[in-house]
């Protein structure tokens, strides 16, 4: 990929950082406090500022701030907000036609989105997709999919593990606060076992996964067990990397079982982690794979991809929604997909991941409150603690980013205890914002823990 140059221009944003005034800023502040009388309180901000423009490794707000983007709309404009290819995209669809319904009466822009995705997910065996609006959905509807073509029921997820807020995919999720608090009951016949989270189990792969499915063929029995659903990297239970065999162990298990096996790939699918996506780190072929977030360029898209024969046993009518597919995000995303092979974003996720990682180690070593620095690709997370200690420290980590936020540099917290800073830059960030970001989290971490 052609670098950017510190005087470049994105879509005539210039890739620089720049502090106007404090931030959040006084239009910023003004327009938080329209918010509040407009929107629900149960709406959260991790940083209450208003954006105005964005392009490549920069967002601007209100009053002229321009911050360095660590957090890509929580890993979905992974090709940058507004890419060339994705604009033209969509302004030439939108010229066309915005919404027929694909179930009404049909338009390519689907057929093509589900030709990539079936190109594109691991595995040379044929696939079918159906198309959906967001990350939540499709995990639904691969769970529905997973109990049609089973005959079974029970579906078995992990610690740590997060899959959507709708009653079904909260049932899944692991984590009460801010999920689950008060939102109950949920969808029954959801178990829940044991993960490879190496930091804290110090368990080899082929362990853990021994561990899980023990309890599943005690708890449940192989032959009740519909899916097997988990993500290949953790999202929000704070970016684990499982153990090496811990995936394929489980995939072993369910195939010999009938079992079939989902990897949510939303937060870890196109280019995230160093390729197209994470379950090809470990040779993994799922059965199904459900993905978004980086799907569409910032378009409200998700898919379903499995083997032909399970996606196509589902009944006519059973799978669908009335914006599942829109053609503009059909549009968006082929738009978002032609970026990424241009630009060989799987390379560059690894570039990123190589200039970031011994630096975040680095402050590791120099501060000890980083237990450890984890991930893959542009999906990189540090897991703060207490000093020779492997105990959480959320308050530290709210510092940080608190004081991030400041020096005008959007990051994220995350994991199960609130103690995991993750970094989801932009596949296009210029490699000196990226330097300009770590050297702020540097100073930022040296500063809390003087």
């Amino acid at each position: 990929m052609t670098a950017i140059n510190d005087d470049s221009a994105v879509n005539g944003i210039m890739q620089k950082r720049v502090l106007a005034t404090a931030i959040p800023g006084p239009q910023s502040q003004t327009l938080h406090q329209r918010r509040t009388t407009a929107v629900s309180a149960g709406v959260g901000a991790t940083l209450p500022i208003f954006i105005t423009k964005a392009a490549g490794g920069i967002v601007v707000d209100v009053d002229g701030n321009q911050l360095i983007d660590f957090g890509s709309g929580i890993a979905v404009t992974s090709v940058g907000n507004s890419a060339p290819a994705v604009v033209d995209r969509i302004t030439a669809q939108v010229k066309d036609f915005t919404h027929t319904c694909f179930m009404v009466t049909e338009y390519e822009e689907y057929v093509e989105v589900c030709e990539a995705l079936n190109r594109l997910t691991p595995g040379t065996h044929e696939k079918r997709s159906a198309l959906f609006n967001t990350g939540a959905e499709a995990v639904e509807n691969a769970v529905k999919i997973a109990r049609s073509a089973t005959g079974r029921q029970a579906i078995a997820v992990f610690e740590h593990g997060y899959h959507g807020r709708t009653n079904l995919t909260l049932g899944m999720t692991a984590k009460n606060m801010p999920y689950k608090h008060t939102f109950g009951p949920f969808a029954p016949e959801i178990y829940r076992f044991p993960t490879s989270y190496p930091f804290h189990d110090e368990l080899s792969g082929s362990d853990a996964a021994k561990l899980a499915i023990s309890r599943m063929e005690k708890e449940l029995g192989g032959s009740n067990i519909a899916a097997i659903v988990l993500e290949p990297i953790q999202g929000e239970g704070g970016f684990v990397v499982p153990a090496p065999g811990f995936m394929s162990a489980l995939a072993d298990y369910a195939k010999a079982q009938g079992i079939l096996f989902i990897a949510d790939e939303v937060q870890t699918g196109f280019c995230r982690t160093g390729n197209w996506f994470a379950s090809e780190h470990e040779g993994i072929v799922p059965d199904l794979i459900t993905t978004a977030k980086g799907i569409a360029g910032g378009m409200p898209l998700a898919g379903v991809t499995g083997r032909a024969d399970i996606m196509d046993a589902i009944h006519a009518g059973g799978l669908g929604g009335t914006y599942g597919g829109n053609p503009v995000a059909c549009a968006a995303a082929m738009g978002s997909i032609e970026t990424m092979e241009q630009f060989d974003l799987v390379n560059r996720a690894k570039e990123i991941e190589a200039i970031m990682v011994p630096r975040l180690n680095a402050i590791a070593a120099q501060t000890g409150v980083i237990g450890e620095v984890r991930g893959r690709g542009a999906m990189i997370a540090v897991e703060v603690v207490q000093p020779g200690t492997k105990n959480p420290d959320p308050e530290l980590t709210a510092k940080v980013a608190k004081a991030c936020h400041a020096q005008g540099l959007v990051v994220l917290t995350a994991g199960t205890y609130g103690n995991v800073l993750r970094f989801l830059p932009p596949l296009v960030i210029p490699n000196h914002l990226l330097t300009e970001a770590l050297a702020i989290i540097t100073e930022q971490f040296v500063a809390a823990t003087a």
